[in-house]
């Protein structure tokens, strides 16, 4: 599992209203890099006559904002000052998820079991499952309530 930090592009004032978009597309470009093939898959591991190629899954979150503004005097007047900022962040992360092997017998996957991701589906059904009864048997106590008002 790889958490990875990104140097992205240094973001300096700005002059024309061009360059925070420029800006922006400048990081969305080191972002949509670490979704790439070569991130995807491994560097091919030869061992004898099998090929191991490693395949990865990568997560990438990208958040932003942009903004700015003029100021307008009581005549209406937009020459009284003004200014912008911007900011945001993201993050990269990768966890191995199969091997590909490739042999005389044929190519197969084999798959990375990552036993935390089950335990904590199988907690989460558990805990669905246990809700539902829960709420299935609430119902019914109540239904047996109502008949013995009548």
């Amino acid at each position: 599992m790889t958490d990875e930090t990104i140097s992205l592009p240094a973001v300096e004032e700005f002059t024309n209203p061009g360059q925070p978009v420029e800006a922006v597309q400048d990081i969305m470009e080191v972002f949509l890099d670490t979704a790439s093939v070569e991130r995807v898959y491994g560097e091919p591991i030869q061992q004898g006559d099998t090929l191991i190629i490693p395949a990865a899954e990568v997560l990438t979150g990208l958040g932003f904002g942009l903004g700015g503004g003029i100021g307008i005097d009581d005549q209406g007047n937009t020459n009284s000052g003004g200014g912008g900022g911007g900011g945001g962040g993201g993050r990269s992360f990768a966890r191995p998820v199969a091997a590909i092997i490739a042999s005389p017998n044929g190519v197969r996957i084999e798959p990375v079991v990552d036993v935390t991701k089950i335990a904590l589906a199988m907690f989460t059904a558990a805990g669905f499952m246990a809700g539902m009864c829960l709420r299935m048997m609430s119902r019914r106590r109540t239904m047996k309530l109502d008949e013995c008002a009548e």
